[in-house]
């Protein structure tokens, strides 16, 4: 599964570009002055004096990264769907077809795409301008797949971290509880665990912001008087009162 196309499932949520259709590649070179083509990797156990073994760096992503540095070089972002046959038709000689899909691949599936795609940011064209949002089930799968792996590096539970995130991306999408589980919700119990455990806090801020603003009503203040009787921040009473009307509107649609 792509990203660009359909939502991976959690435990390979990495695979965000399919071959036909990619999103993007893998990490180019970062600046300049990265040795062309190689990267240095660190080799336990080795011998003092020992070269390094280096990493080859695709040759397709090395053109890509000449051609596109804004798409392709220190910072990378979403592609938009569709890249692939694009880049195919406008650089006829430059790629093979097969090349390319690996290289977009690798890149697609590097964990600073997935992170770009996870924070939520728009899709762009190989100018590096935004043409689009990105589908909020592949903004779900790559928020998981970018905690695996941050958490298999880390002692600490990033759960409350993930968490946050995943409501965040719940809101951001604009779709209700039904219809955003439609679109991320697979056979992997862990992750829609992840994903109950992101709905009930949801649910359990809703009928806390609720309460709030029924206290509100029946005050017959000003908020600016509600929350100095309350000795509340005005910011936070504010931004509550107003998730609350929000969530009775989304109620009303539907």
């Amino acid at each position: 599964m792509t990203d660009t196309n359909a939502p991976p499932a959690p435990s390979t949520a990495a695979a965000t570009a399919s071959p036909a259709n990619p999103a993007s590649p893998t990490r180019p070179p970062r600046a300049a002055g990265r040795a062309r083509g190689k990267l240095p990797g660190k080799q336990p156990g080795k011998q003092p004096g020992t070269p390094p073994r280096t990493r080859q760096v695709h040759p397709a992503l090395e053109k890509l990264f000449e051609l596109y540095p804004k798409m392709f070089g220190a910072q990378f972002l979403p592609l938009k769907l569709g890249v692939f046959q694009e880049l195919l038709a406008q650089h006829p000689d430059a790629f093979n077809r097969d090349e390319l899909k690996v290289a977009l691949g690798l890149h697609a599936r590097s964990t600073r795409y997935l992170e770009s795609v996870a924070a939520g940011l728009a899709r762009h064209d190989l100018q590096g301008e935004p043409v689009e949002p990105v589908a909020p089930e592949h903004v779900h799968h790559a928020i998981l797949e970018v905690f695996r792996r941050r958490q298999a590096r880390s002692r600490e539970d990033l759960r409350p971290a993930l968490r946050l995130r995943l409501m965040q991306a719940i809101e951001a999408s604009g779709l209700s509880r039904e219809d955003y589980s439609l679109c991320v919700r697979t056979q992997d119990e862990a992750s829609n665990a992840l994903l109950d455990d992101a709905f009930t806090e949801l649910g359990r801020q809703a009928a806390k912001r609720e309460a709030l603003m029924k206290a509100f009503e029946a005050s017959g203040r000003t908020v600016e008087q509600f929350a100095d009787m309350y000795g509340m921040d005005l910011a936070e009473v504010t931004q509550a009162l107003e998730g609350t009307r929000r969530d009775r509107g989304s109620q009303a649609a539907t």
